[in-house]
């Protein structure tokens, strides 16, 4: 394994790993390792519009829902095709290899269909973050991007390290890359609750991004903190802080 992600686990890291392992086994005891269909369904419904509402989408959840229903709703074309897409693209999650190349471009094609010229793959152009017409971060050149997203699913598949850790750090180093000419947002939440479903299927299931849209400035800020530091470590216990915020809250 070549390539390193730069982090530190410290004793912040630790403790939430640990505090997050005990409530998984609480929930898992309590559910019997299952949801209900109902509670996975209401869980589905708050991660898409959370993660979509991040991005600006304006459909409320009960819209979302009756999406789901494949009932019509008052939007935009755009924002209802915004949903239908993340329908499409979290049923098929289960099926999806974390550390494929090919698995990770399927996924966008699904997530951005007839929403992005470049839907399934990697952007060709130079792309940069903006806030307020401020350049806040300046992506890899495009030409860098396949080999860049190479490394860090190398890494993904051999890394020893635990899997809340490492869907965080991946979180983190998909966002500096920004593959994509468009989604890059909602792909790396669908990513790490992909990675984190591969370790506990429960979490499949677990609204991480309704906890993200309340925090959404802390979020942004957490991203924007790692570029200046070069290490993921503060994007980690901010990601940490919400899977365990999320869980207390199904858990109510």
């Amino acid at each position: 394994m070549t390539y390193q992600p730069p982090f530190t686990i410290n004793n912040s890291i630790l403790k939430s790993v640990a505090e997050i392992a005990e409530m998984l086994g609480r929930w898992s005891a309590e559910t019997g390792g299952n949801l209900n269909p109902q509670l996975r369904r209401n869980n589905r419904i708050r991660t898409i519009h959370a993660s979509l509402a991040i991005e600006n989408n304006s459909l409320t959840e009960k819209q979302v829902s009756t999406v789901i229903e494949g009932k019509p709703v008052l939007g935009s074309p755009r924002e209802v095709k915004e949903v239908q897409n993340a329908i499409l693209a979290y049923e098929e999650m289960p099926n999806w290899n974390s550390s494929s190349i090919d698995d990770l471009l399927r996924a966008h094609e699904i997530l951005m269909r007839s929403l992005v010229d470049e839907a399934g793959k990697f952007r060709s152009t130079a792309v940069g973050i903006y806030k307020d017409k401020t350049l806040i971060h300046m992506a890899p050149p495009a030409d860098r991007v396949p080999y860049l997203m190479q490394e860090l699913l190398d890494w993904l598949d051999k890394t020893e390290t635990h899997p809340l850790i490492v869907s965080c750090v991946f979180h983190y180093e998909f966002e500096f890359i920004h593959p994509f000419s468009d989604g890059n947002g909602r792909m790396g939440r669908l990513w790490q609750s992909l990675i984190l479903s591969k370790w506990q299927p429960l979490l499949a299931h677990l609204p991480v991004e309704t906890v993200v849209h309340q925090q959404q400035e802390q979020y942004y800020q957490a991203l924007g903190a790692c570029d200046k530091a070069g290490d993921s470590t503060l994007f980690i216990e901010f990601m940490l802080g919400a899977i365990k915020q999320a869980m207390s809250e199904v858990m109510v």
